[in-house]
């Protein structure tokens, strides 16, 4: 496919670690000036007092070059003498920060007491790691995933990480989306974007929560039939690349498979960009692409936010 201007004026969706990885092949393609990153909040919360924000410091720290390339999430070469004290002292040590990933939280905890917004934090938070690019939670507002499964209600981490995703899923709610609102201009910068670019996060977790925000939906929805929102599979060959997503098509009743994802996405979609051995016709979806879907260095994270955008028919 032809590389695509850099001058494209581009606005992303993401959370998670596939998120983050498009996220930097994108911040690698496009000017600075002209990308816009709407990161998942839905999965925040309070831990031993502090407001911990995963996604958003997933994507600011792959941003950063700071991130832990064993994990994905978390700081390379942190330390762990914090939990590692809590543990010893019988406190909740499920949901582990390395020492300088609490820092970050400790900050943010201070500023949101202070009275400033996530929004706010966030940006001055990339900005003393280095990050240029403009790096926006969904919403100031509290969204938390609620999941629903065959044990009952649970929070997101606590079914994620303290139950490794093994109660059955049910349902999933995202409690605040209805009344959430977003940050000034966001609305006009989605309408005004020459693609819009869903990550290959896990498109129940990651991306339906920024999706049920009202204003970001209808904004998006509002962009078809005439502008491109593109859609890229965290389906491989019906494995997932990462995390739960497969377990969790299969559990609502969809293929566990690229078509599942672009049949639960289509309202909100006008292509999808998947790998070759995936490629068939979806009904709902205008296009669908094919190139290599693999991200495990810099140069494969820029191979593929290149034919997303070239797929997009906007190059």
């Amino acid at each position: 496919m032809a590389a695509p201007p850099s001058d494209l004026d581009v606005v992303v969706l993401a959370g998670g670690v596939g998120g983050s990885k498009l996220v930097r092949g994108l911040a690698a393609e496009v000017d600075r000036d002209h990308l816009t990153i709407i990161v998942n909040t839905a999965d925040d919360f309070e831990h031993l007092g502090l407001w911990i924000s995963p996604d958003v410091d997933t994507v600011v720290h792959r941003l950063a070059g700071v991130h832990d390339p064993d994990h994905g999430w978390g700081r390379a070469n942190d330390t762990w003498r914090v939990m590692d004290a809590v543990e010893a002292l019988g406190g909740p040590d499920w949901f582990r920060l390395g020492d300088t990933d609490l820092a970050t939280s400790l900050v943010r905890t201070h500023r949101r007491r202070q009275g400033a917004s996530l929004s706010a934090i966030t940006r001055d938070i990339a900005m003393a790691l280095g990050v240029e690019q403009r790096v926006l939670p969904m919403t100031d507002d509290v969204v938390a995933t609620v999941v629903h499964t065959d044990e009952g209600e649970l929070g997101f981490q606590e079914w994620f990480v303290a139950r490794r995703c093994a109660p059955t899923v049910r349902g999933l709610e995202f409690r605040g989306a209805a009344d959430a609102t977003t940050s000034e201009g966001l609305t006009t910068t989605i309408a005004a974007a020459d693609v819009v670019v869903l990550a290959p996060s896990n498109p129940f977790l990651s991306i339906d929560p920024i999706l049920a925000v009202p204003a970001i939906g209808a904004a998006i929805a509002a962009r078809r039939p005439h502008l491109p929102t593109i859609a890229i599979s965290p389906i491989v060959g019906g494995r997932a690349l990462k995390g739960p997503a497969a377990a969790l098509l299969s559990q609502f009743e969809l293929p566990v498979s690229a078509t599942g994802v672009a049949r639960h996405l289509a309202p909100a979609i006008s292509a999808i960009v998947v790998a070759p051995e995936d490629l068939v016709e979806v009904a709902g979806v205008e296009r669908v692409e094919s190139t290599s879907m693999v991200m495990d260095d810099e140069a494969s994270e820029r191979a593929l936010a290149r034919d997303v955008l070239a797929a997009a028919h906007v190059a």
